[in-house]
């Protein structure tokens, strides 16, 4: 997407591919680095010396490589999507070093100044802001000359709500908080797999064990939209994957996601995206060629 961690101390990478095997996906972790994968799709594990993670849709999870190396790997036969955010120590020194006793313990392990074991904190449910902060990166606002200082705030708002501990005997978000997001990100899971023919409220609130009216109020809490407006965002994304792999025409792109008009679809395709599904594949290589920034990830 753009930056490089050796030249600016950060870089942004955009992953979107489909795993028919398990793959190594420690293969692309660059050493002595700290990175914040902030995962929309498919399921990963990271394992440090002292624990194996289980990485989920709508996760977050920050993991610093030093010696030995990580260990990790995306699930075959899923689709992934997802953000990741590489920190160079001379970057976090610039903007962190001061805040050290603050700091998540992967953040403190790249900033040691001498060599430090590879690392993997806990995965968090994405916040509210997290996943604004995604969605923003999809459409950079700003003239091209402006680009890098624009990026450069983006990776500073994704370090500050990631990188910080609260302190001893404080919480950020109570139990109740916490298993708000835990059960949105099961509606959000069970919507994507089932675009065509999603279950209604209450079978929702059967399979995550909640009742309808107090599902639909801590959905919104967690994560900012109402399920049917996820359940639209999540459905236009994913007509706009199979658009772009060059496989699906518009009508069966359509069809595929549980939109039965072709009119309605591409209405609300054109709201998102700017332009018709028709015309949207040759607009999305053309942005990809002019924006791709030699050495920047997939």
């Amino acid at each position: 997407m753009f930056g490089d961690s050796r030249a600016l101390g950060f870089s942004f990478e955009w992953h979107d591919f489909e795993a028919q095997e398990p793959l190594n996906w420690a293969g692309s972790f660059p050493p002595d680095r700290l990175a914040l994968c902030l995962n929309l799709d498919g399921q990963a594990s990271v394992t440090d010396s002292r624990q194996t993670v289980e990485l989920l849709p709508r996760a977050s999870v920050l993991y610093f490589q030093g010696r030995p190396p990580l260990v990790a790997q995306r699930r075959g036969r899923d689709q992934h999507r997802f953000v990741t955010i590489e920190f160079a120590a001379k970057f976090l020194r610039r903007y962190f070093k001061t805040h050290s006793r603050h700091l998540h313990p992967c953040v403190q392990a790249a900033l040691a100044e001498v060599a430090s074991e590879s690392l993997v904190g806990r995965p968090e449910p994405m916040s509210v802001g997290l996943l604004q902060l995604v969605e923003s990166l999809r459409r950079c606002p700003v003239f091209e000359p402006a680009e890098e200082i624009w990026f450069r705030c983006k990776a500073l708002e994704a370090a500050a709500q990631t990188f910080f501990c609260p302190p001893r005997g404080k919480c950020v978000c109570t139990r109740q908080q916490r298993a708000a997001c835990e059960r949105a990100g099961r509606v959000r899971e069970i919507l994507c797999r089932n675009l065509a023919q999603p279950p209604s409220l209450d079978e929702l609130g059967r399979l995550v064990g909640c009742s309808p009216f107090y599902l639909s109020r801590q959905f919104s809490e967690a994560t900012g939209l109402t399920i049917q407006q996820f359940l639209r965002k999540a459905r236009l994304e994913r007509a706009a994957e199979l658009l772009r792999d060059g496989r699906h025409n518009v009508t069966e792109a359509a069809l595929e996601v549980g939109y039965n008009s072709l009119s309605h679809f591409t209405v609300a395709f054109r709201e998102v995206f700017g332009c018709c599904p028709g015309l949207y594949p040759l607009k999305h290589s053309s942005h990809a060629a002019l924006t791709q920034t030699p050495g920047s990830g997939p």
